[in-house]
């Protein structure tokens, strides 16, 4: 007799994932759907896709959706948010849309400390358009722009976002998370939790950045852009909670913490 360990969970739409095998962003769509049903705000909560990858978020998570021009879901956040204060509102986005495109648009919305979630999606690449050079693609990394790999020298180094948004006085919540282990899918659904309850108490800005792998244009199999993410990313990027405004005594972002949490 067959018994049912798993389920799509009710906000998931009953349709084929149509990104690449071992993308991120399925396992994302999926923790963002449970926790808007457990948190019971599905029903009243927007998400802001922008292009690249992202916009096809509302093909699969069962919310009101609208989709922004690239680099604008904060400002679109922002208007949406101070009109209908009542209405849970997030922005779903990947690296070259927040962090190039959108740069100016995620710093002054954080700044303001607007009140809504961001979950960005930092795969390194701009993945959409063929695998261009992002401005978090790491030093040395290839890609379809830098084929000799990226030179800091003349290109700069990666940016990291969170860090950059810890200078400002606003945000009320900012940390790093991936999804690479089971323990690390759940830690990264915990955060999530965390953000939109945050959001639903007032609290303040949130960001969560999320290391994503990219198979196609890491040109790697997810079992090694698994192992990459734990073993190459962390070291530019470090995991941990950089600013928790309700909880101080939760942030983590310190060098063994982070350590220990990849080596798990």
């Amino acid at each position: 007799m067959e018994q049912s360990v798993c389920s799509r969970p009710q906000a998931m739409l009953d349709a084929p994932m149509s990104y690449c095998p071992g993308c991120g962003h399925a396992t994302m769509h999926r923790i963002i759907a449970e926790v808007l049903v457990e948190l019971g705000i599905r029903e009243r909560t927007i998400g802001i896709a922008p292009v690249g990858c992202a916009v096809t978020a509302y093909d699969f998570v069962d919310i009101d959706w609208t989709e922004a021009a690239h680099g604008r879901p904060p400002a679109v956040a922002t208007g949406i948010k101070r009109v209908r204060p009542q209405n849970i509102v997030f922005t779903y986005q990947g690296d070259g849309d927040l962090a190039s495109i959108g740069m100016a648009e995620i710093i002054h919305a954080a700044n303001r400390g607007e009140q809504f979630c961001v979950f960005f999606i930092n795969n390194t690449v701009y993945a959409m358009t063929q695998g261009q050079m992002a401005p978090t693609t790491l030093a040395g990394q290839r890609t379809t722009t830098s084929p000799r790999g990226r030179d800091v020298a003349t290109m700069g180094h990666p940016i990291r976002v969170c860090e950059l948004l810890d200078t400002l006085q606003a945000p009320a919540f900012l940390a790093r998370t991936t999804i690479t282990s089971p323990r690390l899918v759940r830690r990264t659904k915990e955060l999530v939790r965390k953000c939109f309850r945050y959001q639903m108490d007032g609290v303040g800005f949130t960001l969560l950045e999320i290391l994503s792998p990219c198979p196609t244009y890491w040109r790697m199999t997810p079992v090694e852009c698994l192992r990459h993410i734990d073993e190459k990313l962390v070291e530019t990027f470090p995991l941990g909670v950089l600013r928790d405004a309700a909880d101080p005594d939760a942030v983590d972002y310190a060098g063994a913490d982070n350590q220990e949490e990849t080596a798990r």
